[in-house]
C-alpha cells in the first residue's frame, strides 16, 4: 500500500521558516514527478511547488518562487519542501503529492497526481 505522510508543520512567525518532509512507503519515487498544494480556510486548494524528475528542476506558483524550495531524497524516498520568509497568507493545510512517473512537463493540477498525503498545518502569525 502506497502512502505520503508529511510532517513539519506547525506554527511559525511571520519571516520564519519551516521545512515540510514527505516520507513516501510502499513504492520509490525516485523517478517521479512531486508536488506540493496548499489549502487555505475557505479557499480553493492551489498548487505550490514541482518537481520533474524527467527535467531535474522545480517549479514554483508565482506567490512563494523565491521564498520555497522544493527537494527530494531519493535514497530516503522522501521529499521536502523548504519554506522561508513566511507570511500570514501561506497559512494552509499543506499537501504532498506524487505521480506514478515523470512526464514531459510540469504538472500543477491536484489531479495529475497519483498519491496524495494527509496534509500538515503551516500557521504563520503576524
Amino acid at each position: 500500500q502506497v502512502q505520503l505522510v508529511e510532517s513539519g508543520g506547525g506554527l511559525v512567525q511571520a519571516g520564519g521558516s519551516l521545512r515540510l518532509s514527505c516520507a513516501a512507503s510502499g513504492r520509490s519515487f525516485s523517478t517521479s514527478d512531486l508536488g506540493w498544494f496548499r489549502q487555505a480556510p475557505g479557499k480553493e486548494r492551489e498548487f505550490v511547488a514541482t518537481i520533474s524528475w524527467r527535467q531535474n528542476t522545480a517549479y514554483y506558483a508565482g506567490s512563494v518562487k523565491g521564498r520555497f524550495t522544493a527537494s527530494r531524497d531519493s535514497a530516503k524516498n522522501t521529499f521536502y519542501l523548504q519554506m522561508n520568509g513566511l507570511k500570514p497568507e501561506d497559512t494552509a493545510v499543506h499537501y504532498c503529492a506524487a505521480r506514478d512517473y515523470s512526464g514531459s512537463t510540469y504538472y500543477t493540477q491536484w489531479s495529475d497526481y497519483n498519491y496524495w498525503g494527509q496534509g500538515t498545518q503551516v500557521t504563520v502569525s503576524s
